[in-house]
């Protein structure tokens, strides 16, 4: 326990002739009530307890207090917390929440807390695929893989007819000497260059990867992996990869069509492909000058090889686009043929529709600290970026299965933390009841509720 001390007291304006004080002296209180949710969630997909069997505990049994599903549970609801350092847990092992959704209110030792500190925590973080005589914790990269495909494949009531996967590298900047540390000339910083595919808002793969690689490096052995996990299951769901121009590579595209997976992926422009549309570039400047400067658009198909690189002749969609004043050719390759799907329509509605996976990136690392890797080698950074993916994945949970038709329903993963997360409330607990009184004033009463109302529901 904390040691024992008087609080220290805040004085501010008085209100009424009367002094205003404050301190941390509130006894059993929490600001996160609103975790129950996540902790419902989690009972309704079941991630917490799979994520902790895909590590290895050869502690010994006799001497550990917290388990690793303990460890794993902080972990993962701390990120969706807001809280990405393992500092701050050596205050939350003693907030009555984490004791609650750890189901142990008191610690079997009198020098220990409900859950662990973060010296505990770190050394789970550090652990690797085979157990030391420091480290005895250790975890399985693939079974971790597959469950995150697994809880995406059970997020379906059914097997759909078609799903896109989105592929994406990113930026995750270093300002350490962290292993596998390079400098990225487009970026312009040192930086791990992970790899994300995601099936609209759900993720699958989070795979980190030093950044002195192609974009595409890696994304045919994880795109294989998870289409045979899928049809698996799926066996007859059409399967569409989408991706930009970083991605059209002819052993990508090659495998795809060997298997029947379909794909669009952004093409670089070159000299030759702006010649083929000369005449609808030409035609779009004048349409954009007869309409006084607007943006006007041409759309042309190609059959298109590379004189190097690609093994055949491809579907090329091409974007004749004259805005601002200058020309904007964009050009995608395609496995789909025009009677599936016409030139614009496959661009603008299909292709451009990738952009949205940026914002579930975004989620990932500015919302859940996926990009929180400062330890020194990659490993421990590829189980923190791990981490950070259950998280995100079990507040998608949240939003998927208990706010359909409420105010947070398309919230992002901040704004359901900051809005249905943060509630402060006292805990009372006696031997007959644990009593979590939330604030009267929460402006998002409606939402819990029926939050709470759908996640009973999808936990029976």
């Amino acid at each position: 326990m904390p040691t024992e001390c008087i609080p220290e007291q805040y004085e501010f304006a008085r209100v009424e002739g009367r002094p205003v004080i404050a301190g941390f002296d509130g006894g059993r209180m929490t600001t996160d009530a609103g975790a129950l949710l996540v902790g419902g969630t989690d009972r309704a997909v079941n991630l917490i307890d799979r994520f902790a069997g895909c590590f290895t505990d050869r502690r010994s049994a006799a001497l550990i207090e917290h388990e690793v599903s303990t460890l794993v549970m902080q972990r993962v609801v701390g990120i969706a917390l807001g809280y990405e350092d393992l500092n701050d847990h050596d205050e939350l092992r003693h907030d009555p929440i984490m004791a609650v959704l750890a189901g142990k209110l008191e610690a079997g030792r009198e020098d220990c807390a409900p859950v662990a500190g973060k010296s505990t925590l770190n050394r789970l973080e550090l652990s690797g695929p085979e157990a030391t005589r420091y480290h005895k914790i250790s975890y399985d990269g693939p079974a971790i893989e597959r469950l995150l495909v697994d809880l995406f494949l059970e997020a379906h009531g059914r097997a759909p007819e078609r799903i896109i996967l989105d592929l994406d590298a990113t930026d995750d900047p270093l300002h350490g000497e962290q292993e596998g540390r390079f400098f990225h000339g487009y970026y312009g910083h040192y930086c791990y260059l992970p790899l994300y595919i995601f099936c609209g808002d759900q993720l699958l793969v989070a795979k980190l990867r030093p950044a002195n690689i192609d974009g595409s490096a890696g994304a045919l052995e994880e795109v294989a992996r998870v289409v045979a996990q899928i049809r698996e299951r799926w066996p007859a769901t059409r399967i569409v990869l989408r991706a930009d121009s970083g991605f059209a590579r002819d052993q990508l595209m090659a495998w795809c069509e060997a298997q029947g997976v379909d794909y669009v992926f952004g093409l670089a422009r070159n000299a030759r492909l702006e010649r083929a549309i000369g005449a609808e570039l030409e035609a779009a400047h004048q349409d954009s000058e007869r309409t006084g400067g607007k943006p006007a658009r041409r759309f042309k198909e190609l059959r298109y090889r590379t004189r190097k690189t690609w093994t055949r002749e491809r579907r090329v969609v091409a974007k004749a686009e004259w805005t601002h004043d200058e020309k904007n050719p964009r050009f995608i390759v395609t496995s789909l043929t025009p009677a599936e799907a016409e030139g614009r329509g496959l661009y603008e509605q299909l292709y451009c529709a990738r952009g949205d996976m940026e914002n579930r990136i975004k989620e990932c690392q500015l919302d859940l600290f996926a990009d929180r890797t400062s330890s020194h080698t990659m490993r421990a950074n590829q189980l923190r970026l791990w981490f950070a993916s259950m998280a995100y994945v079990l507040v998608c949970a949240l939003r998927r299965l208990a706010l359909q038709g409420t105010r947070l329903a398309t919230a992002s993963c901040g704004s359901i933390r900051l809005k249905l997360l943060k509630i402060g409330a006292l805990v009372r607990i006696s031997v007959r009841l644990i009593k979590i009184a939330m604030a009267s004033a929460c402006p998002y009463q409606r939402e819990f509720g029926a939050a709470y109302a759908l996640l009973a529901q999808a936990a029976r």
